[in-house]
């Protein structure tokens, strides 16, 4: 004698908007797989691209002893940040032994005198320090971790608003199905309908 186990599908009870759901969550999980391999990817790709520009900008950029010819003000912040900043007046030597003078950030507490570090470039000009690798790491791992989120939050919308598509139409089906069984499951008289009729 042969038995067959029943799938799922053969279940009477299991209906269609049941099966739906099923599927909509294995969609769910799959998206956030993907948008998880798509954030390591990006960030990936973003360390490599960041470390390769870095390695390229560390030549050009060296470190100099500056001395403050002057006191530090506090100068309103500009761009994006917005915070203020202390700048004095500094003077240093470049790589070919030039001294150039001007006015750069420096450590708040910083008077006439006092030595701090300053990043130039090539031609003695001040510049931006080269990014380190625990920049460039935090860089890679929220530009990896934002495209993650965003694919995560898309699918999680998508699939949300199938799921309340789904169970509208279900409690819809339910609704019909329940006035067609409910006067019987009852007993009471549906309006227009006699004792006699069934």
């Amino acid at each position: 004698m042969h038995h067959r186990t029943p799938r799922a599908a053969d279940n009477p009870l299991r209906r269609e908007t049941d099966r739906t759901r099923a599927r909509l969550r294995v969609v769910l999980v799959v998206a956030c797989l993907l948008a998880a391999i798509c954030g390591v990817a990006v960030g990936r790709s973003a360390w490599t691209d960041s470390r390769r520009a870095a390695e390229e900008i560390a030549p050009h950029r060296h470190s100099v002893r500056a001395v403050a010819v002057g006191e530090s003000v506090h100068r309103a912040g500009t761009g994006l940040t917005g915070r203020p900043v202390s700048v004095a007046p500094v003077t240093w030597r470049d790589t070919a032994h030039r001294v150039h003078t001007g006015s750069v950030p420096v450590p708040a507490a910083t008077r006439y005198g006092d030595t701090v570090r300053l990043w130039i470039d090539d031609r003695g000009n001040p510049a931006a320090a080269p990014p380190g690798a625990a920049e460039t790491a935090l860089n890679a791992i929220g530009l990896g971790a934002g495209v993650s989120a965003v694919g995560v939050l898309a699918a999680g919308a998508f699939v949300g608003a199938r799921l309340r598509g789904v169970d509208r139409r279900s409690a819809r089906a339910w609704e019909r199905e329940w006035e067609s069984v409910e006067p019987r499951w009852s007993g009471r008289l549906r309006p227009g309908q006699g004792t006699g009729d069934d």
